[in-house]
């Protein structure tokens, strides 16, 4: 445990490293019976007393990154490890698994915390002690009433002052000075997603279209492959998005700076230039999914390009610093290959507020980006140069590489950053 929280993969995110050693060390302790969401909500995340798990839903997203870290340190750094810990889906107990050597001979076999193989499930399954069966007494019924009533009013002012409680200690995210600035300024923010089906044209039609075009509805009418009139008809009418937009979108509606009445969800082709003018604004995905990209384009040092029939992509670097590329391509056909993403923190196009664009060369690289900004830390020291007297941020570019493997992004790391 203390040589996985001192790897690369963890010595640079505190609550990961903090959620790991909690779990497993109550396992070791012979307090599994302990390991639950709300325990660690409470021990780990320094929640209230009395939260409530279902409207705070930390826990579950620490719980998904920290799988994928120790997935990622034993395959990488860990490899060489005898033990491997996992935390299988559908709970937060850790398991200790023996890896076998060679390891592709034999599958692996669950192991104790003290390294002897588990011959059964129940061996390593958590221990439920049966509750004892309550003795019921005759009470008189208005007794019973009025308990009932004071039991109900009261679990509703502790819910309340609980809920509110866990509103008040919530930890300042690194990120809390971006999110301020998008979701509590008086302009109305508009979260916008990919149009995946409109990619897909362009994929199709082995050609880019822009965003005057794309206004127009010209790919309404661009020849295809031969397909059924009904599917040209949906491909091009229906309003596809990614499930990655949608995580994205998804964590966007839980940050605590957000307000929903001022958060509107607008797809590309409802998006107007005014838009951009008089509200803030969050662009999800490529120039390629979001043609509205092509706005900030020629104003900054990143630019997402496409050549080849739309079968090639990569990043050009207008002005590369020492030790930088001048572009940086993606290779679609490999399963396991680089990919590179941008986000930009720019003003809107009236300069009365702002705009974040988050966007990759594929579905992995848009993912890495949103993975680097909802967890704070990895893009803190770029926020912190950012970051001006009274809380307000200039304006940035981060450039990031990641390795897509079957499409999920994974070890993602910033390369290059400009600050303006």
């Amino acid at each position: 445990m203390e040589r996985i929280v001192a790897s690369r993969h963890f010595n640079k995110a505190p609550l990961l490293s903090k959620f790991l050693l909690h779990i497993c060390g109550e396992l070791l302790n012979g307090r599994q019976d302990k390991i639950s969401e709300y325990q660690i909500g409470i021990q780990v995340f320094d929640r209230a007393d009395g939260y409530r798990t279902v409207d705070d839903n930390i826990v579950r997203n620490y719980a998904r990154q920290l799988r994928k870290r120790l997935a990622e340190y034993f395959a990488a750094e860990g490899r060489m490890e005898v033990t491997q810990i996992e935390i299988p889906l559908g709970g937060y107990i850790p398991v200790f698994l023996r890896r076998d050597e060679p390891i592709t001979r034999r599958s692996l076999e669950p192991v104790d915390v003290i390294g002897r193989v588990v011959t059964s499930e129940a061996e390593y399954r958590p221990v439920h002690t049966q509750a004892a069966k309550p003795v019921w007494r005759r009470q008189p019924l208005g007794r019973v009433a009025w308990l009932a009533a004071y039991s109900i009013a009261l679990v509703c002012i502790t819910l309340g002052a609980s809920a509110w409680l866990a509103r008040t200690r919530q930890p300042i995210s690194p990120a809390h000075a971006l999110w301020a600035a998008l979701f509590r300024s008086p302009l109305n923010t508009f979260i916008v997603p990919a149009d995946c089906g409109f990619n897909l044209v362009e994929d199709l039609a082995r050609r880019q279209i822009g965003l005057t075009d794309y206004l127009r509805g010209d790919y309404l009418t661009l020849p295809l492959p031969a397909m059924d009139s009904h599917s040209s008809s949906d491909l091009r009418s229906q309003e596809f998005t990614s499930f990655v937009d949608l995580e994205v979108v998804s964590s966007l509606a839980r940050l605590p700076e957000i307000d929903p009445q001022h958060a509107f969800l607008r797809f590309p082709r409802d998006l107007r230039v005014g838009d951009l003018k008089t509200g803030n604004i969050i662009l999800i995905g490529s120039i390629g999914s979001n043609p509205w990209t092509e706005v900030v384009q020629k104003n900054v040092n990143f630019r997402v390009l496409y050549r080849n029939e739309m079968q090639e992509a990569w990043i050009s670097n207008s002005n590369p610093q020492p030790g930088e590329a001048a572009s940086y391509a993606s290779h679609w056909n490999e399963p396991a290959h680089q990919t590179y993403a941008v986000i930009m923190f720019l003003p809107n196009l009236a300069g009365t507020g702002h705009m974040l664009v988050i966007q990759g060369l594929d579905v992995a690289g848009t993912q890495a980006a949103a993975e680097t900004l909802f967890r704070g830390d990895a893009i803190a020291p770029v926020l912190k140069k950012a970051l001006l007297p009274g809380g307000r941020l200039r304006s940035f570019e981060v450039l990031l590489q990641s390795t897509s493997i079957q499409s999920n992004a994974a070890n993602t790391k910033i390369i290059a950053s400009r600050i303006y």
